[in-house]
């Protein structure tokens, strides 16, 4: 990256500091900052354009639907952001149709159309995998006031993502409604890879929770 690139991934670094400062969901800006970290390395190992993956990694979550449904449809905190420091349009443009391919929608994501999305999209979808996967859904199901999980309410898989948005099922059905799902839907090897072994993780997870719910264990 040139020394002026460099200076607006530090300028977007401090932009999602301050706005996820008391964001306590599972998408802080340590989430963030995660994302970026395997974003540009799977970007070297694809050959994408670092500087284009590094910024679509920082601004991803600052338009998400879920955290600021007021700025979603046109990405205003994104678009706003890049515009004040100068990103050329053609990479500002590009950084936008990342953000809106990236999210899981259910039976309505979409693959990426260019590597860097690509790399973004599964920078975000590991870490919502393993270990971390596991404290974000229940750190994310307590600020939304959801139950740990009820047997009586079954997971729903095959959601379309209007279905997705407004479901209020409980944190350990996430893991059959989305998270389960994701290793299939990698883009890249080295993702593809990493994202079986926190699914193992993941898994060993749920039987141990539902073994102790029920008594078996």
């Amino acid at each position: 990256m040139t020394d002026e690139q460099l200076k607006i991934i530090d300028s977007a670094k401090a932009f999602v500091k301050a706005l996820f400062e008391n964001e306590f969901s599972g998408h802080d800006c340590f989430h963030t900052l995660r994302v970026l970290a395997a974003a540009e390395k799977l970007a070297h190992e694809e050959g994408a354009d670092v500087f284009t993956v590094s910024l679509a990694a920082l601004l991803h979550d600052v338009d998400d639907r879920k955290l600021s449904p007021e700025t979603y449809r046109n990405k205003e905190r994104a678009a706003g952001f890049m515009q004040i420091e100068g990103v050329d349009r053609a990479t500002a443009d590009n950084v936008i149709a990342i953000i809106d391919e990236v999210s899981f929608k259910g039976s309505d994501s979409v693959i990426p159309a260019s590597i860097e999305g690509k790399c973004v999209q599964d920078a975000d979808r590991l870490d919502a995998l393993g270990a971390i996967g596991i404290a974000r859904t229940f750190a994310y199901g307590g600020s939304r006031g959801r139950k740990l999980y009820d047997p009586a309410i079954p997971p729903k898989v095959g959601m379309t993502g209007e279905q997705y948005y407004k479901s209020e099922s409980t944190s350990l059905n996430h893991f059959y409604e989305k998270l389960f799902l994701l290793s299939s839907m990698m883009n890249t090897e080295s993702a593809k890879k990493l994202a079986r072994e926190r699914e193992g993780f993941m898994k060993a997870f749920v039987a141990e929770f539902l073994a102790e719910w029920e008594g078996r264990n």
